[in-house]
């Protein structure tokens, strides 16, 4: 069966049993606090926890999604027979309960073995179950042990794990939670290690493969005044269930690994193609470069590029290990060209951003080739000369943070690579140290100005008429960036700022240079606002509050539990103009500003755009 036929499938099921197709969210999540969208229940946090109202949302309190998501934390283990950055994730969902609609462990427990033994034709013999042990003052989970034998698996291939292994959650610091029961598929004693213990969560084999994670979503972990973790019961129940795509296709082909499915071994062989080595001579670096050019296309596509913050950080990273990676199996030039085509019409009919952007995504990846080809070689010839130094003269296989950082610095080498080459040698890397030179230079470049939360060190101007016209200065950025988004897209995203007296210097996410007409719609309408006298007003809260509120926010910045929100509206209508977390400060009224100007527009880095600006 192919991948397209197991995810549709999924979907089709579920939709027949009541529930509501929704459509992937995006990559970069609404919440701040998160790097990327990591689990398909990223989207529903506020209908799960009660804060939002499913059913005048979705008109039914039963969903179903295959959601995109993207980790970090697994990026050095891709290679291996599962590991994966970019993955999919099948999931379905009950949000509350009532007397009519809505189900909790039976149901989900029923429907799950229902798809599996039913659709999918999987043996169910095969299956060991998981529950919750009991752990931190929550109970065990007797309900579903129940459920699970009345279902018919035996006492015997049920096991029970505590909180690290059989508690789901929160995504972020806070938030909804709860026990879960795993479906676990037994792949028979050829894979396993002849313990006589040996079973679900086995650390020695990979006989037992984790296939479905059941969600009983009834807790919210919140943090206390004093530091202190608690659950807390929510106001409903909420069932949240997970597969992961690529490893039930995988064992539905009876393969090992996703990378022999129909999901990489095609594109695989596309990249063999333009290599002088072969895929059973290297199959962890051909998985690699399948692996990271499949996510590169997804975060491109969602309109990130690569540079040196949060999320272009991290396609950087990605990108440079491509083209390390590429090294090894001396691809030809080119080679991109056809396993880019060949992603964007696998994914496309599934993942519409995709389509017809496959010259957008050649284009990114070709200009941040040749922005790294000019310096990994001789940030390789560095590396061996450094290493050669080394063995000679001392027997401490270590590199220290300066030297590692020098790589970051002079050469551009991500820190993980600099530890993953360190590795392949032998030698370890002074994290420590590496983070210690890091931080100085942070410090260095940010000399002079304090940026934290929006602010612009404006007390520490020397005197009260520069103070003035420095806070004009930053409400006016705060409607430029509105304006740039209202004119430009929602994709435009703020990525720096820097204000004196003088002007002020906004940095913003854009693939493109602005057009004349461009720059003068944005003008037109900050000056629009300026002369509509709108308000502007602080209001104090949480951050979830803000969050919630749709106030603009930035990974980047380290928020306290507490944040200020300035928001510009129309004090007669009530209109929101723009609305964003700021440590301040601002104008009262949006009239005190005067003449908005825009004096330059140019580039700032790979896919940053910087306007300076003036007010008259």
């Amino acid at each position: 069966m192919t991948s397209e036929k197991i995810r549709q499938k999924f979907l089709d099921f579920f939709e027949k049993k009541g529930h509501k197709i929704i459509p992937s969210s995006s990559l970069i999540p609404a919440d701040p606090t998160s790097l990327f969208t990591s689990a398909g229940m990223q989207q529903l946090n506020f209908y799960l926890s009660g804060e939002k109202d499913v059913l005048r949302d979705f008109g039914t309190r039963h969903l179903v999604s295959c959601q995109k998501c993207f980790r970090t934390g697994d990026i050095e283990e891709v290679g291996d027979e599962s590991h994966h950055t970019f993955f999919e994730m099948l999931g379905n969902w009950s949000v509350g309960e009532d007397s009519e609609t809505g189900y909790f462990k039976e149901g989900a427990i029923k429907l799950a073995l229902e798809f599996f033994c039913d659709v999918l034709k999987l043996d169910k013999k095969r299956f060991w179950i998981t529950i919750f042990k009991g752990e931190k003052g929550i109970r065990r989970d007797e309900k579903a042990f129940l459920i699970w034998q009345k279902e018919g698996i035996p006492e015997e291939r049920i096991r029970e794990f505590g909180i690290d292994d059989n508690f789901w959650g929160p995504v972020t610091e806070i938030g909804p939670c709860g026990p879960c029961s795993e479906i676990h598929y037994d792949r028979g004693e050829k894979f396993g290690c002849g313990r006589e213990d040996c079973g679900p969560n086995c650390s020695n084999c990979q006989r037992f493969i984790e296939l479905w994670n059941l969600v009983f979503m009834e807790f919210k972990k919140v943090k206390k005044e004093n530091g202190e973790y608690i659950y807390e019961k929510l106001p409903q129940r909420n069932i949240d269930t997970g597969i992961g795509f690529e490893r039930l296709v995988a064992l539905s082909a009876r393969k090992n690994s996703s990378f022999e499915t129909d999901l990489f071994l095609p594109l695989i062989q596309e990249i063999e193609k333009k290599s002088i080595k072969k895929y059973f001579q290297e199959k962890r670096n051909f998985r690699i470069i399948a692996d990271h050019l499949r996510a590169s296309c997804f975060l491109i596509a969602e309109g990130i590029f690569p540079n040196n913050l949060d999320k272009g950080y991290v396609l950087r990273r990605v990108l440079r290990r491509i083209q390390r990676v590429g090294k090894i199996l001396e691809l030809k030039n080119g080679w991109e060209v056809p396993a880019v085509k060949w992603l964007v019409k696998k994914y496309q009919g599934v993942y519409l951003e995709l389509s017809g952007k496959e010259n957008d995504i050649l284009i990114i990846i070709e200009k941040e080739k040749e922005r790294f080809e000019k310096t990994l070689s001789e940030g390789l010839k560095y590396f061996e000369k450094l290493i050669e130094k080394k063995i000679e003269k001392s027997r401490e296989k270590v590199i220290a943070g300066k030297e590692a950082f020098f790589l970051y610095e002079s050469y551009g080498f991500p820190s993980e690579m600099v530890e993953e080459l360190a590795r392949e040698k032998g030698f370890q890397v002074d994290k420590q140290g590496f983070d210690k030179a890091f931080k100085k230079h942070q410090e260095i470049s940010r000399a002079g100005a304090e940026r934290k939360f929006g602010g612009v060190g404006i007390d520490r101007l020397g005197n009260e008429e520069a103070r003035e016209k420095a806070t004009r200065l930053h409400t006016a950025t705060h409607l430029l960036h509105s304006v740039l988004r209202k004119i430009l897209g929602e994709k435009v995203k703020q990525m720096g700022s820097d204000i004196s007296p003088e002007r002020l210097r906004f940095d913003f996410s854009f693939d493109r240079k602005m057009t004349s007409q461009e720059i003068k719609k944005v003008e037109d309408l900050v000056n629009q606002k300026i002369k509509e006298d709108l308000e502007v007003k602080k209001t104090e809260m949480s951050l979830k509050e803000a969050l919630t509120s749709g106030a603009l926010a930035f990974f980047r910045e380290k928020y306290p539990e507490r944040v200020s929100v300035y928001t510009i509206f129309n004090p007669k209508t009530k209109e929101v103009f723009s609305k964003e977390i700021c440590g301040g400060p601002h104008v009262k009224k949006t009239s005190e500003l005067g003449e908005f100007k825009i004096k330059k527009e140019e580039s700032s880095s790979r896919g940053v755009r910087r306007i300076r600006a003036v007010l008259k």
